[in-house]
Parts: structure tokens; sequence; C-alpha cells
């Protein structure tokens, strides 16, 4: 609009400066008067005066005719525009085009209210005292150009022509600018000798609506003479695009049951044609409507805003009762303000029924019936149930719940998402000998709460009858597991406890029998008729069976009956260790070098299988050694390790040390063990323990051994 506002006053100007400068200017080919303001009346009356246009071609108006953008207009040969039919409502403005053999124009006429034509007559005005009419003669004239899009050929066509008020004897015009030396280059040119623009090929509005050209005066040297002057070129909008939806798809949703005149969505399409004209003054239309039931007019579209809106009544919008919750309209979109001239463009609008919860769920039955064994859990019965309601919303999924005869915690009830049923399931198995009957009462409710006006009635609950079936029950241990704590090593024979089981099936009467199921190092045995657990050998808590001090044994219950059933019952023996193991030393070789400076040997550990206080401290000590003098001793470092030490060098050989280790148990235990000592020669860090002369010292050794003991 403001575009449209911009090139008025430039028309306007240019018309002030054409009457200006009359009486020094050769004729100007077009009409004579470009922009016409006329006050709106309440109607055009058919075949009423509005106006006289004047249109001269300088060269007899030979062949003229006139072409109005609206056509309950016609401009008649003499220039009078008249109405064709009585009309109330016109656009803001109406568009001439006029075309002879030598010169074609385009005048623009607004229509305004009245206050608008007194400030628009005042902006005149103001802009003429602003801008200040030139009194003295211009040099160049160039007036604004108008042309229409979407011209035929034949091209180049005459447009406008540019006017020097001193002649155009021995200079040229020339004409430059975007479309002419800047791209797109070469839309118009200039007749250099008498000022003649033309356009070489048809326009597009859409494309470019505007160029601004200059257009200057040389002289055969190139030399400018005048100018450059500005040349405004405007295309004018021809209704060649058709209106377009472009943000599809088009889906709107509405609850059912909603009031008359309810807004769904909106559609918007859009033209590019000019905004300011009818060509993209856009009116909207339902054209088809499916299904057609229950009215053919369900909605109604605002023809101006786009809007739609629902039109029936709210009983008819029904999603229960429609043929289909699902709706699509074709909507059209016309330009030129919705007449019959008017382009069209379509788009689908599918509006969906969205639902309410307006029908609570309702049992298919009052009473279910269900059977199950006792001892037994998972689902025992699925309860069906009917609503309305649409099966993709919370209005149709049911949510169950137990309202009476599960004070135990027995039964649970949940929603199958894809049937919406109700299954119910045993999660605490049942005993036939405590009850044989349950009467559960069971309530359905939807996750969406219900509208005010709808209530849950006794259709919403249900009794749920169970009855439970006996089945021959293994019996079971008391307690279960069951412990004992012994000493290991007790005597085989010895009795370690006597177990109890008893039958559930109490009315039943059967006897039990005792065997052993599991007892992974064999150490037991049981009494098939009184449960009496012995040894059958002795308990070893450093057995690898035994995890923890814990032995783990499982026995049998067997009952009486047809077929018979069996409980199993867990024994767990905690065994008290006793000292009945000899500690270890380790290491038990060590490597010296022959000339070693440091004497200390190795560093020698105990460990016992057994616990405390059967273990550390250990006692550490050397046996006898032989010969005139000693060659080592041992040092205690700690309770659990000790140190062997060298008294001299030794030569390369083989040594045995005997090392004795008392744990501290009572009575303690002790174990001798032979450290075996390699003597090795070094040299250059590198160890040679190769036994050369180990055969001929160990031998020496013995020798002195044997004197030893002759010598005792």
């Amino acid at each position: 609009m403001q575009h449209k506002t911009q090139l008025t006053l430039s028309f306007l100007l240019s018309q002030v400066l054409l009457l200006a400068c009359a009486e020094d200017l050769e004729c100007v080919p077009g009409f004579q008067q470009k922009v016409f303001y006329i006050e709106k009346p309440f109607e055009f009356r058919e075949d009423q005066l509005i106006l006289n246009l004047k249109f001269d071609d300088c060269q007899g108006n030979n062949k003229l005719n006139f072409e109005v953008s609206n056509p309950d207009f016609r401009v008649e040969l003499d220039g009078n525009l008249v109405a064709l039919k009585n009309v109330s409502e016109v656009g803001r403005a109406l568009f001439v085009h006029a075309r002879s053999e030598h010169a074609e124009d385009m005048a623009e006429i607004f229509i305004l209210e009245a206050n608008e034509k007194r400030g628009a007559l005042k902006e005149i005005l103001k802009l003429e005292g602003n801008l200040g009419i030139p009194r003295q003669k211009r040099a160049i004239l160039a007036t604004p150009i108008l042309i229409p899009e979407n011209q035929r050929p034949p091209f180049p066509r005459l447009v406008g022509k540019v006017i020097r008020s001193e002649g155009t004897e021995g200079v040229k015009f020339r004409l430059s600018g975007k479309g002419v030396d800047q791209d797109p280059k070469g839309i118009f040119r200039i007749n250099e000798m008498n000022g003649e623009v033309s356009v070489t090929r048809t326009l597009d509005r859409e494309a470019i609506a505007n160029y601004e050209l200059e257009v200057e005066v040389v002289d055969m040297n190139g030399k400018t003479l005048d100018g450059p002057v500005r040349l405004d070129v405007s295309v004018i909008d021809q209704n060649d695009n058709r209106p377009m939806f472009k943000e599809g798809p088009y889906v709107g949703h509405v609850m059912e049951g909603s009031a008359t005149g309810t807004t769904v969505m909106r559609m918007a399409a859009f033209d590019a044609d000019d905004a300011g004209t009818d060509n993209a003054l856009l009116r909207y239309n339902i054209l088809r409507q499916t299904p057609t039931k229950p009215s053919p007019n369900m909605f109604y579209i605002d023809p101006e805003k786009g809007d739609i809106v629902t039109v029936v009544s709210p009983a008819l919008l029904d999603r229960e009762t429609m043929e289909s919750p699902k709706y699509e309209l074709v909507i059209e979109a016309k330009d030129m303000g919705g007449m019959d001239v008017g382009l069209t463009g379509t788009a689908t609008a599918t509006i969906l029924i969205d639902d309410k919860n307006d029908h609570a769920p309702e049992f298919t039955k009052k009473e279910f019936q269900a059977t199950v064994k006792e001892g037994v859990t998972g689902v025992i019965v699925n309860l069906t149930v009917g609503d309305r309601d649409d099966p993709a919303t919370g209005a149709w999924r049911a949510a169950y719940s137990i309202i009476n005869g599960n004070p135990g915690q027995s039964f649970e009830i949940h929603t199958n998402p894809q049937t919406n049923e109700g299954m119910l399931s045993v999660v605490k198995p049942l005993d036939y000998e405590i009850s044989a009957f349950h009467t559960l009462l069971i309530k359905v409710e939807n996750e969406d709460p219900l509208i005010p006006d709808i209530t849950y009635g006794p259709s919403s609950t249900a009794t749920v009858q169970i009855t439970v079936e006996d089945v021959n029950e293994g019996p079971v241990f008391h307690p279960n597991p069951m412990a004992v704590t012994k000493q290991e090593n007790i005597p085989v024979g010895s009795v370690v406890l006597t177990v109890n089981a008893t039958d559930p099936d109490t009315l039943q009467h059967q006897t039990i029998r005792y065997s052993v199921y599991k007892d992974p190092a064999g150490w037991l045995e049981i009494n098939p008729t009184n449960g009496t657990v012995g040894t059958t050998a002795v308990l070893d808590r450093e057995s690898p069976f035994v995890h923890n001090n814990v032995y783990t044994a499982l026995f049998l219950a067997i009952d009486s009956g047809n077929p018979p059933a069996t409980g199993t019952g867990t024994l767990h023996i905690t065994l008290e260790d006793v000292n009945d193991n000899v500690p270890s030393l380790y290491p038990t070789l060590a490597k010296v070098c022959d000339d070693a400076k440091d004497l200390r040997v190795v560093v020698l550990g105990a460990s016992d299988k057994d616990l405390h206080p059967n273990t550390d401290p250990f006692k550490f000590e050397l046996s006898k050694q032989s010969g005139p003098e000693k060659l080592w001793r041992i040092n205690r470092l700690n309770n659990t390790h000790a140190q062997v030490i060298l008294l001299q060098n030794l030569k390369k050989a083989n040594y045995n040390i005997p090392i004795s280790v008392t744990d501290s148990g009572k009575p303690p235990l002790t174990n001798t063990t032979e450290l075996r000592l390699q003597v090795c020669t070094c040299k250059k860090s590198k160890m040679d323990c190769s036994a050369s002369d180990a055969l001929h010292i160990s031998l020496t050794l013995i020798l002195l051994s044997l004197l030893s003991l002759f010598c005792l």
C-alpha cells in the first residue's frame, strides 16, 4: 500500500509539472491527467457517467480503445467512464489502459470516502508547497511510465517519451539503469534522436515491479548536456496468478457437541499479484463437503478471513452418531474479490470430530465366573466392557478397580491395552483349606473424567465369583531353611537334627516320608519315618563343599497322595573349626650369590587352613645344624613370617635347610619343611646356578652329617 501511495504521489507530481511547463512543451502522448480521485457514492448506477478521461496520442487517436481493470465499468470512445450495472462494492482503485496506433498509457482512478478525498487533496497541496513546482523551464521532462505486464508481441513497443524543452537537434538521449545496461539488460531502450522509450519484451510484475532508470542528454561527442534525470517505470499488475494454498496439509479439530459458531481452523491462500488491487483480493468458499451427513452444510467459511466454523447444533455434532468422524472440505479461494472473472485455487481441509467422554463404560454382563486351582497364580478371567467413545482416547480406555472382596490383596486387575478388557489375576496363591470361594466386586471407569452431565451407573460394576479347586499340596518343612551348628570331625553316626514337615491338606489325612535330595559331600542320611538326620562321614570344615563355614543339604518330604506331592527343605550346618591342619611353609626354594654381601637369604611365610585361634602366631625353628660351625640362622619377623640369614658365604652348591613351623592351636600342630638353598656364581649381573659342584658338595655334606651323627 505504501508503494501504491508513492506511485500516486509520483503521478500527481508529474501532472503538476506538466501543467506548469505546458506552455514550453510540445504535445505529450498519453492521458492528459493520469490520476483521479472521486468520492465513493452509496452506489454507482447503471450508465452513470463518472468522469471523462482525456487521451491524446498527438497524432489523431487513430484506432483508440480503452480497457478497464474492473469489468463493472467501461470507457467509451470519447473517454467517458460509465458503470455497466448498479455497483455498490468496488475496489479501492480502477486502472484504465488506453492504446492507439501511436501510443498507449495508463490512468489510475482512486475511489475514496469523502474524508479520504479531502485528505488526499490536502497532501497534494502540501507536496506542492514542500517540493516547489518549478516556474522556469526544465531541460528534460521524464514523466513516469506505466506498462501492463504480460503484453503480447510485437516488440519493441513504444511506452513513453522523454522531452527536452530546448530541442533535440544535435543531441542524443541516453538511457541507463537496471533493465537497460544493468541486469536484466536490454529490457528498455531509448531512441537517441527523439527520446521515445520502448520495451523489448513481456514484463512480469511478480519478478520486478519497478524499474528506476536515468535519462540524460549528451552532445555528439558524448558529453552530458542535461541530466541525468530519474525515469520511473512501473509494471501494472494483471490478474495472472491464481491463489495458492501453500501451508497444507490442512487439518483441524473440533470437539463433539461444540456450540454453533465454534472456530475450527483458518485457511489462508496466497496470491502473487499486487496486494493493493483486486487481483489479489481473495474470497473463500466451500465447494464440497464429504460426507454430507447428518447435514450437507456442517461448516461455514468466512469469505474474507478464511475461518472455518461450525454451523450445526451441538446435538448434530455427535461423534457416535456420525457416519464418519472425519470430514473433508474442498475450499476455493478466488481473487478479484470473488467475482466470476477471478482466478481460483483449491485445497482440501480435513476436519476431525474429537471425542469427549460422554459415554460411561459398561460391563457386558453383571456376573463373571472363574475357577482357579489353589497354589496357582496368573490371569483367571478377562472382564469385557463396552464403550461408545473413541478407542484412541482416554475417554474409551478402561481403568478397573476391585472395590470389595480382596482383603488379603490376593487379586489384582489390569487393563489389556488392545482389547480394553480387565485381566483379573491371582497374585498370592489361594488356599482351598482356608476358603474355597471368593466374591469380588469390580468397578470400571475411564482414564479421562466423564463430562459433568454423565455419571457411572450400575452397569459400570460387576461381580466375579471365584471357585478354588483343591489340589494335593506338598508337605511343608518347619522351619525352612533349618540351621544347626556342629563341630567338624564329630564322630560318624552323630545326630545332626530331626526335621519336621506337615501336610497342608489337613482334610486328606496323609502320611509323610523323608529322603535325602542333595548331599554334595555324601556326609548325611535321614530316617524316612521320623526325619532324624545323622552323619555317615566325618564333617570337614575345610572341604570344598563348605562355603563360609556352612554346609548345605536338601531333603524331601513326600506325602501319600495320588499322585504324591513333594516338599523340599533346606538344611544349613555351620561347622566350628578344630585344629586339624598343620601349618605350611612358603617358599621352599631360595637362591643366593656365593660372594653376596647381603646374607639375608629369604623371607618365609606360614599359612594354616584352620581358623583363629588355631593358626598364627606361628613359631619358626631350625633343625640342628651339622658340621663344626653353624652356617645359618632364622629370625622371626612377625606372627606369620620369618627370615633366613647366612652366617658366612658358602661355596657354590645346593643346601637343604630343615625348618619347623608350629601353630597356636590347643594342642599345637608342627610341620617340618626343607628349604632348598642354591648358592650360585654371580658375574656381570648374571646368576649361574648350574650344579657342577653340587654332587661333590652334597656328598661332603652327607659325610659331615654322618660323622656328626656318629660323634653324638
